[in-house]
């Protein structure tokens, strides 16, 4: 059986793409990905994609480009929730750059144990569930997640499989990506002082940025149609913002 995607596709500007979030506007869309630094909050890159791109496909590609055109050592990133991938935290944590980001609370099926309730064995690279019983690892997919398996055996005598799993076998599954200790490691980062510290200071920077060219520079809408035309706009918009920030820095030194 052959199955298809619908892709929406705007017929007075096909570059745009189709947006659909959860708490946001419905539509044709052109998302701004910009980067700002810490302590002045100059806008040091600009990427605007059609709306329908995930926020952490490009992120990659415009951090090394940032550190390849300005020379940038980067220390550490803050980012929101959209751009915890693990190619990203494995990517992070192999340049040795500190990362704290957004999670989203995922809640797991009705009346079923939550993944967390199973905890991970490192040195014996198996999970242990809420009963006491080990998981096996069996198998890695194309995916890169390495599944591991219960015995159903000792699961169809448990008091809480109900809990556990609604397989017919009887046999509970968790899956863990290879490279997860990537995506831990970004999680713990946030629980530091330097991480509370630094996700917060993103709100303050970021956040901030992005409304001021929404309110007080017209980015809120796209003034010419196409992809290259919206980079045009937000260009010239960031550039604006800059010039404000230096002028503003540069009185305070005055």
């Amino acid at each position: 059986m052959i199955q298809y995607k619908e892709i929406k596709v705007s017929t007075t500007d096909p570059e745009s793409g189709y947006m659909y979030r959860e708490g946001k506007p419905e539509g044709f869309f052109y998302l701004d990905h910009r980067t700002v630094d810490l302590k002045y909050n100059m806008i040091t890159d600009v990427h605007i994609t059609p709306g329908n791109t995930h926020d952490a496909d490009p992120y990659l590609e415009r951090l090394e480009r940032q550190i390849d055109r300005f020379g940038f050592q980067v220390e550490a990133v803050a980012l929101d929730s959209g751009y915890v991938t693990t190619p990203i935290c494995k990517a992070l944590k192999d340049k040795h750059i500190f990362a704290v980001m957004g999670y989203r609370r995922f809640s797991s099926a009705k009346g079923l144990f939550a993944k967390k309730k199973f905890s991970y064995i490192p040195d014996k690279d198996s999970y242990l569930c809420p009963g006491g019983q080990r998981l096996s690892y069996k198998t890695t997919t194309r995916d890169g997640y390495r599944e591991y398996h219960s015995n159903p055996s000792e699961c169809k005598e448990c008091e809480s499989l109900n809990q556990c799993t609604p397989s017919k076998t009887h046999k509970k599954i968790i899956s863990r990506h290879v490279w997860e200790e990537s995506r831990e490691w970004v999680r713990q980062n946030k629980l530091t002082p330097s991480g509370k510290l630094l996700y917060k200071k993103r709100q303050e920077t970021i956040e901030r940025s992005f409304a001021d060219s929404k309110q007080l520079h017209g980015l809120r809408y796209c003034r010419l149609r196409g992809r290259e035309q919206v980079q045009e706009q937000a260009l010239l918009t960031a550039v604006c913002q800059n010039i404000k920030k230096i002028v503003n820095h540069l009185a305070k030194l005055a």
